[in-house]
C-alpha cells in the first residue's frame, strides 16, 4: 500500500488563477482602449502641427514595447502551481541512484577557499547514502590554494560527517552550524556527550579553519588562463585519530587545462568538463550543480529531487529539479532586492504549471542522460566520435546508460584518459557546447540549456520547500549587483536575439504556446530599458514646453490611463504582499527595477549588439565574494552604498536630475498657467520617479558617509544632464 503513494503532489491555488485570468481580461481590455486612442490622436492630428511627431512616436512606441512584454509575461500567470514531496515514501538507501556533484570556482582571491570548502563539506554531508555520493569541484584557477584546501577539509570530513549523522545535525554547512547556536537540536543540549562531541568538532574546525588561512598565505599558485590539466582524487591513509571508521564521499580535484590561445568557453566549459571526467570515474545517472558559495543548508534536497527523478510518471521526460536560490546574508528590508522574489515566487511557479523552470545556475539536479543531445541517433563509431570526441572510455559510459563505472578511492584512475577529456583541444570538431553538454555562446549557459532541452522535448520540475535547500552569500553592495546585472542581461539577449529565438525557433509540438511566451519574456526583459528610458526624459522634457503627451484630466480616456496604472500597481502589490513581502518591499523592487534597467539592461544590450557585430570577446567576471565590512555595515543599515562605477552612477542622478528640474517646472506651469487639467499625468509620472528613487537625493543632499554621491559625480552628472536636455529640448518642443 505504501508502494502506491504518490512521491509528490500539485497543488493549485484557484483563486489565485481567478485573479490572475480576469486582470489579464480587464488589463487587456484597457490596453486596446489605449492603442485606440493612440491611432485616433495621431491620424485626427497628423495634418496639424498641434502635436509634434517624434515625442509621440517615441511615447507610443515605448507603450507598445511595454505592452508586449506585458503579455508576454502573462504566460507566467495563467497556470501558476507549487508541489509537495514525500521523501519518506523513497525506497531504501541501497536502491536510491548514485549522484554526482559539481562545484565550479574560478579565482580564490574573489571566492574565498574557505567559503568553497564549506560548500564541500556541506555535499559531502548530504542526507544521503555516503557511497553514492560523488563530489567533483572544479578548478578553473588552476590553484594549488584549492587543492590544498581540498586535501584539509577532506582530513577534517572524517570529524564532520560522523558527527551530522551521530546527531542528525540538519545545518551540515561548518561555518553556518558553528556560527548560529540555534543550529543546535534541543534534544542534545543538554547530553553531555553531545556537548562533548560538539566542542571537539569544533576545535578540529578551528584548526581546518587556520590550515586554509596558513594554506593561502604560504603559497602562490592562481595560474589563470595558462595551466595544463590536473585530476586528482583527495584522499590519505587513515591517521587513526577519528571519531569512528566512517566512508566518506568520492571527492576529486579537476582542474582543466586552459591556454591564452584557446577559448575556454568560461562556467559552461568547466562544466563539460566535469561532466565528461565524472562519466568516466562515476557516472552517476544524476548531477547536482553547485555554485561555490551556495553551500547546503538542508541535507535533504537529494531525496526531495530523487522524488520527482524516481516518479515513473513524470520521471522519463524530467530533465531537472531545480531549487531557489536563496541567500544567508540578507538584510530584513533587502534594499538591493538580492532575493529575486518575482523570479522565484511568480515566473517559475509559472513556468512549474507549463512544461517547467529554465535552469539557475545552481541547485539544480540534472539527469545526466537530457545532455547527451541526439547521440543515439548516430550509427557509426566514426559518427560518435565526431559527436562527443575520441575518448573510448566516454563513449563506453554513454553506451552503459548511466550504470556506475565504480572507480572509487582505492581503484586505479585512469588518468591518461581524464586529462584527455580536460584538455583544451579534446571539444574540438566535435558537437560540445552546440548539441551535447552545457551550451556555449552566452556568459548564461543555464538558460541556453535550458532552453534547448525544452526544445528538445525534456520537462522540468520546480522544487520550493519551506526551508531553504541552498543559500549563498549575495552581493551586499550596488556596483557588483550591477556588474551581475549587465552580465546577465547581456546573456539573455544573446539567448533571444542571437542563439535562439523562443518565439520562432522552438518547435511547437515540443513546447506550448504560452511556454515560449515565458521563454521570450525572459529572454527579452533586458529590453525595458528602450521604454524607460523613453519615459524618464520625453515626458518630462515636452512639459518644459508645454507639449501634452497624454489626455486631460477632464477627457475620458483620462480614466484609461489611471486604470492601466492602478491595475499594474494593484496586482504587483498583491502579489509582493501574498508572498510574505511588505509595502516597502514593494517600493524597493520597483526602485531596483528602474536602476537595473537604465544602466546594466541597456549597457547589456549594447554589449550583447558589440559582440554580435565583432567589436569585442566575450568576457566573464566573477562576482567578488570577499566580505567587506564597512559595505555590510551600510547594507545592514538599509544605506544604499554609491561607490559604484561612474558609467552605473552618472545616468542615475543625471536622470534624476532632468526629473527633479522638470518637476519644478510643471509645478510652475500648474500654479501660475493653470495647466493642471493637459499636464496632470507627465507631472504625476516625473513625482513617481522622484518619490520610488529618493535614496539617490539622499545619497546627494543628506548623507555624510563614505556611501554618498561623492560631489565630483553631481557635477558630472549636471552637465550630462544639461547636455540631454538641451539636445532634447529642440526636437521635443511644440512648434
Amino acid at each position: 500500500m505504501e508502494e502506491s503513494l504518490p512521491l509528490s503532489v500539485i497543488h493549485v491555488n484557484k483563486s489565485l488563477l481567478f485573479i490572475n485570468r480576469l486582470h489579464t481580461l480587464f488589463h487587456s481590455i484597457a490596453l486596446s482602449f489605449l492603442f485606440y486612442y493612440r491611432l485616433t490622436f495621431f491620424f485626427q492630428h497628423s495634418k496639424t502641427i498641434q502635436t509634434p511627431f517624434l515625442p509621440y512616436f517615441l511615447v507610443f512606441s515605448s507603450e507598445i514595447i511595454l505592452s508586449f512584454i506585458w503579455f508576454l509575461d502573462q504566460a507566467f500567470r495563467w497556470n501558476p502551481i507549487t508541489r509537495s514531496v514525500f521523501p519518506e515514501r523513497l525506497p531504501e538507501n541501497n536502491k536510491l541512484p548514485n549522484i554526482d556533484v559539481f562545484i565550479c570556482t574560478a579565482d580564490p582571491t574573489k571566492e574565498p577557499t574557505l567559503d568553497v570548502m564549506n560548500t564541500v563539506l556541506s555535499a559531502m554531508a548530504m542526507d544521503y547514502p555516503h557511497e553514492k555520493l560523488h563530489v567533483y569541484v572544479s578548478d578553473d584557477g588552476g590553484s594549488s590554494i584549492t587543492l590544498n584546501g581540498m586535501k584539509e577539509a577532506w582530513r577534517f570530513a572524517k570529524w564532520w560527517l560522523p558527527f551530522c549523522t551521530r546527531y542528525r545535525i540538519l545545518c551540515r554547512c561548518p561555518e553556518a552550524y558553528f556560527s548560529d547556536s540555534e543550529n543546535e537540536r534541543e534534544d542534545f543540549s543538554e547530553n553531555v556527550e553531545f556537548v562533548t562531541d560538539k566542542s571537539m568538532v569544533k576545535q578540529k574546525y578551528e584548526a581546518f579553519k587556520e590550515s586554509i588561512m596558513r594554506v593561502k598565505r604560504d603559497t602562490i599558485g592562481i595560474t589563470g588562463q595558462n595551466h595544463a590539466s590536473v585530476i586528482e582524487v583527495i584522499q590519505e591513509n587513515n591517521s587513526g585519530d577519528e571519531i569512528e571508521q566512517v566512508k566518506l564521499p568520492l571527492l576529486v580535484y579537476v582542474s582543466r587545462e586552459k591556454k591564452p590561445s584557446r577559448p575556454h568557453n568560461f562556467k559552461a566549459g568547466a562544466l563539460n568538463v566535469l561532466y565528461r571526467v565524472s562519466a568516466v570515474i562515476s557516472n552517476s545517472p544524476y548531477i547536482l550543480v553547485l555554485d561555490c558559495d551556495m553551500f547546503c543548508s538542508e541535507p535533504n534536497s537529494a531525496r526531495q529531487a530523487m522524488c520527482f527523478h524516481l516518479d515513473p510518471k513524470i520521471s522519463p521526460s524530467l530533465a531537472f529539479v531545480q531549487f531557489p536560490q536563496k541567500f544567508h546574508n540578507i538584510s530584513i528590508n533587502d534594499i538591493y532586492d538580492s532575493q529575486y522574489r518575482s523570479a522565484y515566487k511568480v515566473l517559475w511557479q509559472g513556468m512549474d504549471g507549463l512544461q517547467g523552470p529554465l535552469l539557475s545556475g545552481t541547485g539544480f539536479y540534472m539527469k545526466r542522460e537530457s545532455l547527451y543531445g541526439s547521440y543515439k541517433t548516430k550509427d557509426t563509431d566514426f559518427e560518435v566520435q565526431e559527436y562527443v570526441g575520441k575518448s573510448n572510455e566516454f563513449i563506453k559510459s554513454l553506451k552503459q546508460n548511466s550504470i556506475p563505472n565504480l572507480v572509487t578511492v582505492g581503484n586505479a584512475l585512469p588518468i591518461e584518459e581524464t586529462l584527455l577529456l580536460a584538455s583544451c583541444n579534446y571539444e574540438n570538431g566535435t558537437k560540445w557546447g552546440k548539441e551535447v553538454g552545457f551550451l556555449y555562446g552566452t556568459v548564461c549557459e543555464d538558460v541556453h540549456t535550458g532552453i534547448m532541452l525544452n526544445c528538445n522535448g525534456w520537462n522540468s520540475v520546480f522544487c520550493d520547500p519551506p526551508k531553504p535547500q541552498f543559500l549563498g552569500n549575495s552581493t551586499t553592495n550596488l556596483n557588483d549587483l550591477l556588474i551581475q546585472g549587465l552580465r546577465w542581461s547581456s546573456g539573455l539577449l544573446e539567448n533571444g536575439l542571437v542563439n535562439i529565438c523562443p518565439l520562432i525557433n522552438c518547435p511547437l509540438r515540443r513546447m506550448s504556446l504560452l511556454h515560449r511566451f515565458c521563454l521570450a519574456n525572459i529572454t527579452s526583459f533586458p529590453l525595458y530599458c528602450l521604454p524607460l528610458w523613453c519615459f524618464a526624459l520625453v515626458p518630462q522634457i515636452c512639459l518644459l514646453s508645454g507639449t501634452p503627451l497624454y489626455p486631460k484630466v477632464s477627457e475620458p480616456f483620462f480614466f484609461v490611463f489611471a486604470f492601466i496604472y492602478v491595475s499594474a500597481q494593484v496586482k504587483f502589490l498583491l502579489e509582493v504582499l501574498s508572498t510574505g513581502g511588505t509595502f516597502r518591499k514593494f517600493i524597493i523592487e520597483q526602485r531596483m527595477w528602474m536602476m537595473r534597467t537604465i544602466t546594466c539592461h541597456l549597457y547589456g544590450l549594447l554589449d550583447c549588439l558589440m559582440k554580435e557585430f565583432g567589436l569585442r570577446e566575450a568576457s566573464f567576471m566573477p562576482t567578488n565574494k570577499v566580505k567587506d565590512e564597512e559595505q555590510t555595515m551600510l547594507y545592514q543599515s538599509d544605506k544604499y552604498d554609491f561607490r559604484t562605477s561612474n558609467m552605473f552612477l552618472v545616468p542615475m542622478v543625471s536622470l534624476m536630475i532632468i526629473n527633479i528640474f522638470c518637476f519644478i517646472s510643471g509645478i510652475y506651469r500648474v500654479m501660475c498657467l493653470g495647466e493642471l487639467d493637459k499636464m496632470f499625468i507627465q507631472l504625476f509620472l516625473m513625482g513617481y520617479i522622484i518619490f520610488v528613487n529618493y535614496p539617490i537625493i539622499e545619497g546627494i543632499v543628506i548623507r555624510k558617509d563614505k556611501g554618498r554621491i561623492s560631489t565630483s559625480v553631481f557635477v558630472t552628472s549636471n552637465v550630462l544632464a544639461t547636455i540631454i536636455t538641451c539636445a532634447l529640448y529642440p526636437l521635443l518642443k511644440k512648434v
